[in-house]
C-alpha cells in the first residue's frame, strides 16, 4: 500500500485541470487521505460541469474549490498558485474522433495552462503526458526508457492523442528552465476505483465481468503485455515528481511488472471471483495494436526513489472491493 504522506508542503496552493477525471480524482483522493488532507493544501479544480462533479463525488467536491470552464479558454482566476497540474485530456475510446478536435484541445489547452501558470506566479508545473508519445513499442524492446527515440506514426489517425501529447511536451518543457519549473509525467496503464469498468481498458472490463460472476471475456489471444500501477501509487508519484523532479525532465509513471492479458484475466478471476470462467477468443496474426506497452521506471526509481508499492493482485482486490460498495 502507498504511504499517505504527500510531497507537497502544507499551505501549498494547487490548481488542477482535468481534476474530475481518473488522474484528477486519484490525486484528490490521495490528498484527502493524507495527513492534514485537502484542508492543508488549498486546491482549485477546473471543470466544465461543477454541479455534476459535486453530485457524483460530494466528499471530494466539498473539500475543493471548483472553477467552471474549458481548458482551451477558461477565465483565469485572480488567485495566486504555487503549483499547477495540467491533466486535462480525454483518453476515452472515442477521444480521437475527430482527431482535429482532440489535437486542438490538447495543444491549445496546454498553451493556455502554461500561460496561466506563468501569470499566476506558480513555481512548479506538472504536465500529465502519456506513454503513447513513444508510438508502438518494438517487440524486441522489453521496456521503454524515457530516451527512446520512437514516435507515433503521423499518418495513422489513431495516433492523434500520442502526437498531440508529444507536441504539448515540447511546448511545456521549452519553459522549464525559466522561473517556472515544468516537469512531465508519461503515464502508462493504471487501475483503481476511479477507472471505468465499461470503457476500453481491459483490466476494468475484466473486473466488471468478475464482479458479475463471469465469464471474463478476452478479446484476442491474450498475448499482449501490459503493466498496471494502482491509483494511490500514481497520485503519490505525480506529487513527488511535481515537487522533486528535475525541471524539463520527463518521467515514466507506471509499473514495470509485465503481465500478459491472458494472465491478467486469470488473476482477476482468482482474486475477485474464483468460480468465474475465463474465455479467450481467437486472434488474427496481424494484430494491429500494441503487443507490448511496458515502461522502464529506472529514472523515477533512481532519481526520486519511486516504485510500485501495491502488488497487482492487491490493487485488483482493492478496486473490486471499492466497486462493490
Amino acid at each position: 500500500m502507498s504511504s499517505p504522506s504527500p510531497a507537497l508542503r502544507r499551505g501549498a496552493r494547487l490548481f488542477v485541470t482535468g481534476g474530475t477525471g481518473f488522474v484528477g480524482r486519484s490525486l484528490l483522493r490521495f490528498l484527502n487521505q493524507s495527513a492534514g488532507g485537502l484542508e492543508d493544501i488549498r486546491t482549485t479544480v477546473l471543470t466544465r460541469d461543477p454541479g455534476r462533479f459535486a453530485a457524483r463525488y460530494p466528499d471530494l467536491a466539498r473539500r475543493i474549490e471548483m472553477l467552471r470552464g474549458d481548458v482551451r479558454d477558461f477565465v483565469w482566476p485572480k488567485t495566486k498558485f504555487t503549483h499547477v497540474i495540467h491533466a486535462a485530456a480525454d483518453t476515452g475510446a472515442s477521444a480521437a474522433d475527430p482527431p482535429r478536435e482532440l489535437v486542438g484541445t490538447i495543444i491549445d489547452g496546454s498553451v493556455r495552462v502554461l500561460d496561466f501558470a506563468t501569470a499566476c506566479g506558480a513555481q512548479k508545473m506538472h504536465l500529465i503526458s502519456s506513454g503513447a508519445i513513444y508510438g508502438r513499442q518494438p517487440d524486441t524492446l522489453e521496456r521503454i526508457p524515457e530516451d527512446y527515440a520512437g514516435a507515433p506514426d503521423p499518418a495513422d489517425p489513431g495516433s492523434a492523442y500520442g502526437s498531440a501529447k508529444r507536441a504539448a511536451e515540447q511546448l511545456c518543457t521549452s519553459a522549464a528552465h525559466g522561473r517556472l519549473a515544468v516537469k512531465v509525467a508519461r503515464l502508462f496503464a493504471c487501475v483503481g476505483e476511479d477507472l471505468p469498468l465499461d470503457a476500453h481498458f481491459a483490466i476494468g472490463n475484466f473486473i466488471r465481468d468478475a464482479l458479475a460472476g463471469g465469464p471474463i471475456q478476452v478479446h484476442g489471444d491474450g498475448s499482449p503485455v501490459r503493466s498496471y500501477l494502482y491509483q494511490s501509487d500514481l497520485a503519490q508519484w505525480l506529487l513527488e515528481i511535481l515537487e522533486r523532479g528535475h525541471p524539463g525532465r520527463a518521467y515514466n509513471v507506471g509499473s514495470d511488472q509485465a503481465v500478459s492479458i491472458g494472465e491478467l484475466a486469470r488473476l482477476v478471476a482468482d482474486v475477485v471471483s474464483p468460480a468465474a470462467a475465463v474465455r479467450i477468443s481467437a486472434q488474427r496474426a496481424d494484430y494491429p495494436g500494441r503487443l507490448r506497452y511496458l515502461p522502464s521506471i529506472e529514472r523515477a526509481r533512481s532519481e526520486l526513489g519511486l516504485f510500485p508499492r501495491t502488488p497487482l493482485a492487491e490493487a485488483i482486490r482493492l478496486t473490486a472491493a471499492q466497486r462493490r460498495r
